[in-house]
């Protein structure tokens, strides 16, 4: 009965265990250890065919503003930059304070360099209210632009940086209220949310530029309400709710309205809107293909009468459809003839078969390539320019979403040093081991860490070993008790990008964890001129198994090195379980324990009651008569 129990409470353990909430979906760091970056599932079709360069990511929980908590939250939201593999380059969720940050995105307008251009979103109570962001490739803030306060807060749709690096186009909101007489209703009134967009000066922040819908597009273009909608108050209707802007070199803008399924190319001349492409009184063109509650129209070329745009086709909203499936299209207009004509030159369907219903972009790489991002989940594609999917990709996590993503090729140079931990660990003089953690956040041209200690502050550093850098984080192992440590980022022409500051070794409980040194003292940190006489590091990541020791006995070394790692990674684990969790397995335990004492002290008291002595004589006296038989 009671090992029945015990099953059954391992059971319910394991069940609790199993819908516990974990980090497992998580990156996390010893470096930055607040970071909790999302990880990527990531499948490769063709590796080979794929664009070089980096995907820029901004992951976020709710849309909207979050305020402020007294809960701890790690640092997992906002600007990331990870590689093809999905190893993070560099987070910015520290730098924008765990905040939402979208259209997040690299830039060629200034200089030869790679940019970054960004929306820092509004706060929940308007303290601020958001920000377009320009960084250099130190991750230093060039360029802050606000917005005009008669505009509206600062919209997260777009921050369109364009060519010349001097201006960019953003979308806005504002409300008016108008009379419902278009709708047949003229003694009503409703609020309206009037989309509309801006172009500003990323020096001065001033307006040079702006146009907004009401008046230009009627109430009778949206497919969002109906004329019996009712009337609504602030902000109003969302009649329209525009989501791009781009800007051609003759100065005139092409916009995406969801709410109207429509591309508008506007004048920058007059404001009048030159045309039409899709909605649902068919445009002002002759096509053969259908888009709706599209987003991220974009010019791939303009030149007189003819335009190549790219936009992502949504296909459908919150609640309906108008095709099974989402795709990225790009179309050919042609406005110089009769009738005006617009065509598909390449339709790229969503892989999974699936709709987008909201959110998304669609951008052509330099190769011609189309990177796809379908939003929900962070659900991400590649595909070549014919079409073939060469890469597919989507956050390990289901919990958080990503509006925009982008692929850009971009040199991240930080002026910050790399970030660095060292603990030591052992249980006598033999097997003391320096474990070294060093990461540099945004650093792209590191390709081997080289690592240095000291006696004492003020003495020179030792050269210890080095580690080619394989992910964001690297690990590296010394033998000894090494303090006073330094580590140095070498490109791969072994030049020195960066050097960290010195860091002192954390160190244990040496008497909690078992220490059993022959001196009967406790660990001080080694001089590592003794332990390495000529500089003699570790020579690289593969030698700090099986060289990191020069003695005889290296190879034994190497196994209570590898052993080290093991049990590291298995305290971890043991310290990764939920705190109920572990008082429950506790208790089981010391049941178990109780249980398995009773069953035993009772079957040993049973056992000497049936066992006989010789001819009834006390068990004393029977050992005495067998010694003098012997």
């Amino acid at each position: 009965m009671m090992i029945w129990s015990g099953l059954l409470l391992l059971s319910c353990l394991h069940r609790v265990a199993a819908w516990e909430h974990t980090d497992d979906d998580l990156m996390s760091f010893k470096t930055l250890p607040d970071v909790k970056a999302v990880k990527f599932d990531i499948e490769h079709l063709d590796r080979d065919r794929a664009a070089p360069g980096y995907w820029f990511v901004s992951p976020y929980l709710h849309i909207a503003p979050d305020g402020p908590t007294s809960v701890f939250e790690p640092f997992q939201i906002g600007p990331h930059i990870y590689d093809q593999d999905g190893r993070l380059v560099w987070t910015g969720s520290l730098m924008f304070d765990n905040h939402n940050v979208f259209d997040f995105r690299g830039i060629s307008s200034f200089g030869n360099e790679t940019h970054i251009s960004l929306i820092q979103q509004y706060t929940f109570d308007d303290t601020h209210r958001g920000y377009g962001l320009v960084m250099n490739p130190n991750f230093e803030v060039i360029r802050k632009v606000p917005l005009r306060k008669d505009l509206g807060l600062f919209d997260i749709h777009e921050f369109n940086v364009l060519k010349s690096g001097e201006t960019a186009v953003v979308t806005t909101y504002t409300t008016d209220e108008i009379s419902l007489a278009d709708f047949g209703r003229p003694t009503e009134q409703t609020h309206l949310e009037v989309g509309g967009f801006a172009e500003l000066d990323l020096t001065t922040a001033q307006v040079l530029h702006e146009w907004k819908s009401y008046n230009q597009v009627p109430l009778a273009e949206t497919v969002h309400y109906s004329k019996w909608s009712p009337a609504e108050g602030d902000p109003g209707w969302d009649y329209v709710h525009i989501n791009s802007v781009d800007k051609n070199n003759a100065g005139d803008y092409l916009l995406s309205m969801r709410f109207t399924n429509t591309i508008y190319l506007v004048s920058g001349a007059d404001g009048r809107i030159m045309w039409r492409l899709g909605g649902q009184h068919n445009g002002d063109f002759q096509q053969d293909f259908i888009f709706s509650k599209q987003h991220d129209a974009k010019f791939l070329y303009s030149e007189g009468t003819h335009h190549i745009i790219s936009l992502l086709n949504n296909a459908s909203d919150e609640e309906f459809s108008e095709e099974d499936i989402s795709s990225a299209l790009i179309i050919d207009i042609e406005t110089g003839t009769t009738p005006m004509t617009a065509k598909v030159l390449r339709r790229y369907n969503r892989p999974d078969g699936d709709l987008t219903r909201l959110r998304g972009n669609a951008q052509v790489l330099p190769n011609k390539n189309m990177f796809v991002c379908w939003s929900k989940g962070g659900y991400i594609s590649e595909f070549t320019e014919n079409g073939e999917l060469a890469m597919s990709a989507r956050f390990t996590s289901p919990r958080y979403s990503n509006y925009r993503a982008y692929k850009y090729e971009f040199t991240g140079r930080p002026t910050i040093p790399p970030d660095m931990v060292a603990s030591v660990h052992g249980t006598d003089e033999t097997n003391l081991l320096t474990t070294i953690w060093v990461s540099w956040n945004g650093a792209t041209e590191v390709d081997t860490w080289k690592f240095y200690a000291r006696k004492t502050q003020f003495d020179q550093p030792v050269f210890i070993g080095n580690v080619t850098k394989q992910d964001f984080e690297s690990e590296f192992i010394a033998r000894g008790y090494l303090d006073w440590i330094t580590a140095e980022a070498v490109d791969r022409d072994g030049n020195v990008l960066g050097v960290s500051n010195v860091h002192r070794t954390d160190f244990p409980d040496w008497t909690a964890v078992g220490w059993m040194g022959y001196s009967g003292e406790l660990p001080k940190p080694q001089d590592p001129s003794m332990l390495y006489p000529n500089g003699d590091g570790v020579a690289d990541e593969k030698a700090s198994e099986q060289n990191s020791v020069s003695s005889p006995d290296g190879t034994a070394k190497a196994e209570v090195i590898k052993a080290t790692q093991l049990l590291s990674k298995a305290q971890a684990a043991v310290r990764s379980i939920g705190g109920l969790f572990a008082l429950v397995l506790l208790l089981a335990m010391m049941a178990t324990i109780m249980v398995g004492f009773m069953l035993i002290r009772g079957w040993r008291v049973r056992f000497y009651q049936r066992l006989r002595l010789e001819d009834g004589l006390p068990e004393e006296e029977t050992r005495l008569r067998r010694s003098e038989d012997d």
